[in-house]
């Protein structure tokens, strides 16, 4: 009985290290690691720089830093950089990017200020020989191959060095078939407390413990530093050797934590 039991457990083991299987020893890391990134840019409300805006991107590079972005496709196939696909809480309005155009996004402006919703190509340029970018799929509706198709297209355009992740796993598989030499991430975290896929418990529990990477094979994983903690982050990292990032870290004291723990940093309200 207890060899029944011991074989059952190793048998376990076996299964639960391969979903959470990733690649490793992507080339993009040796320049990577060397950076720290601003989350959405180097935003400050309280000093007028809104967060994913040219100003707040424009002091992330100027100061040395990575930057942490956001992309939606608009309705006519471009690219803004914005985190939420509501502008309610960024510019005000209850209208969705993925719904308007490019120049209809143009209209708006963020935090009252004046610095309009960038497109990424105006964004690029910024760090081109400067500093890299991650660079987040922020699926609307299904469009995850129309998003990082555009994307990719997109970045191949401009020499910045860069990584792509979402929390979506039909983006990042996207990726592994059709984009394999970019350095693609997972998003994720604890989303049973709190914060829930919307997709229902079977997904909220596949996605907390990273059991979509043996369809993704993600080169780093990507989880909010609070709920790092947990048993298949920990499997990933020792067996397979994927790179973590953590986000978004708010204090010295946590950068200091997670970057001791070999992560790399997305940071915000506070400059390292």
């Amino acid at each position: 009985m207890a060899r029944i039991i011991v074989i059952v457990i190793l048998v376990i083991f076996v299964l639960w290290s391969l979903l959470v299987q990733c690649r490793h020893g992507h080339p993009a890391w040796e320049t990577l690691r060397q950076f720290r990134y601003a989350h959405r840019g180097l935003h400050n409300r309280e000093k007028g720089v809104p967060e994913n805006s040219l100003a707040a991107f424009r002091l992330a590079a100027r100061h040395g830093y990575g930057a942490e972005l956001d992309v939606h496709l608009t309705a006519d196939g471009r690219l803004a950089v914005i985190h939420d696909n509501s502008l309610l809480r960024t510019a005000g309005v209850d209208v969705k990017a993925s719904e308007l155009t490019a120049s209809e996004l143009a209209e708006y402006r963020l935090e009252g200020t004046g610095e309009h919703i960038p497109l990424l190509e105006e964004v690029l340029p910024i760090f081109e020989g400067v500093s890299p970018l991650i660079v987040e799929l922020k699926v609307d509706n299904g469009n995850s191959a129309a998003l990082a198709q555009a994307t990719c297209e997109m970045l191949d355009r401009f020499h910045v060095d860069y990584c792509i992740e979402s929390f979506h796993p039909q983006a990042v598989r996207w990726l592994r078939q059709n984009r394999p030499e970019i350095c693609r991430g997972q998003l994720s975290q604890n989303f049973l407390k709190g914060e829930h896929t919307g997709m229902g418990f079977a997904a909220d529990f596949a996605m907390t413990h990273l059991l979509t990477s043996f369809f993704t094979l993600p080169d780093f994983i990507a989880y909010n530093h609070k709920h790092r903690r947990r048993a298949s982050l920990k499997l990933a990292r020792g067996i397979w050797k994927v790179q973590e990032v953590s986000w978004t870290i708010r204090t010295p004291e946590d950068m200091k934590t997670c970057e001791k723990a070999g992560c790399l940093s997305i940071f915000e309200q506070f400059e390292p």
